[in-house]
């Protein structure tokens, strides 16, 4: 009885912390962008191809944190949100973290490459600046959420280039939206968690401080994703639309994160800003969501 619990046990923790090495939760959100960006760019659906796109997508931001895990391993250690992460709690080794990460890039790679190499190519691109660029910036400077931004952008573009193997205005639009609406996200996260990154020497915050520069910086980033957001309603976005109706809509939602946006502003507290970086997760996904039932509705 006992040795089948501690089996038991012992085949939970493994699966628990492959899911921690790979962020499943981060990389499911990242498929659900690639997917909907699909759906946008998409004359014909195929599943077969959302199908590659979802496990490409998965291995390709998998491997992206596995490797960040890797690299940041004695940082996390430092930090309560991350010290219980598998590699700093010693229940993985730095290598076979390091053999996830190289299966996972090998395996998204050659997927993403089934589905056109244009696709290949941008989740490579993003793996790289991620791991070679963000990573090791996040102690230098606050300017490693500008480019912790572009990978972080790729996913919804990535699924129109892979419904079309063609990189224009339309997926332009949709990693601008992304891109801008990421310093919001960031810098509330970096904002509540500030103490904790700060053990770790992390710079997230634009000023480096939870100041006023910093929340007007979020609310003038949190227009810009507005803004963004309802070009496609000015027909000039080849063929990515949006119908007055829809934009009318993502307007609104967009308001809603603004409104957080001055609530921290206002009040200046960890709890607006953990409530700036939920009213921004609700945003992206509900305008994903709000984007691809327009093009199907109307």
């Amino acid at each position: 009885m006992s040795s089948s619990t501690n089996a038991s046990f012992s085949i939970g923790s493994i699966i628990s912390d492959f899911k921690e090495i790979t962020k499943i939760r981060l990389s499911l959100s990242v498929v659900f962008s690639s997917l909907a960006g699909y759906l946008l760019g998409a004359d014909t659906v195929s599943f077969y191809t959302l199908i590659l796109l979802a496990f490409g997508g998965y291995f390709m931001v998998g491997a992206s944190n596995a490797f960040n895990q890797i690299i940041e391993r004695d940082l996390d250690a430092l930090m309560e949100r991350t010290k219980n992460r598998p590699i700093p709690a010693g229940r993985m080794s730095v290598n076979t973290a390091f053999i996830i990460a190289s299966v996972f890039t090998a395996f998204g790679i050659i997927i993403l490459y089934i589905i056109n190499p244009q696709t290949a190519m941008f989740g490579a691109i993003s793996i790289f600046i991620y791991t070679s660029a963000y990573t090791p910036l996040k102690t230098k400077t606050p300017l490693s959420v500008f480019v912790g931004a572009i990978p972080g952008a790729i996913p919804f573009m990535l699924g129109w280039v892979a419904a079309t193997d063609d990189f224009g205005i339309e997926p332009g639009i949709l990693f601008m939206l992304q891109f801008f609406w990421q310093f919001p996200h960031f810098w509330a996260i970096g904002w509540f968690l500030h103490k904790d990154y700060q053990k770790a020497g992390f710079n997230m915050l634009p000023t480096g401080k939870q100041d006023k520069g910093t929340a007007v910086q979020t609310i003038l980033y949190t227009v810009w994703t507005i803004i963004v957001s309802i070009i496609p309603v000015f027909g000039f976005t080849g063929k990515l639309h949006l119908s007055i109706v829809g934009a009318i809509i993502v307007f609104l939602i967009g308001l809603m994160m603004l409104y957080y946006a001055f609530q921290l502003f206002k009040k200046m507290t960890e709890t607006a800003a953990r409530q700036l970086m939920l009213a921004s997760v609700i945003y992206i996904t509900l305008v994903q969501i709000v984007y691809v039932l327009d093009k199907f509705i109307r």
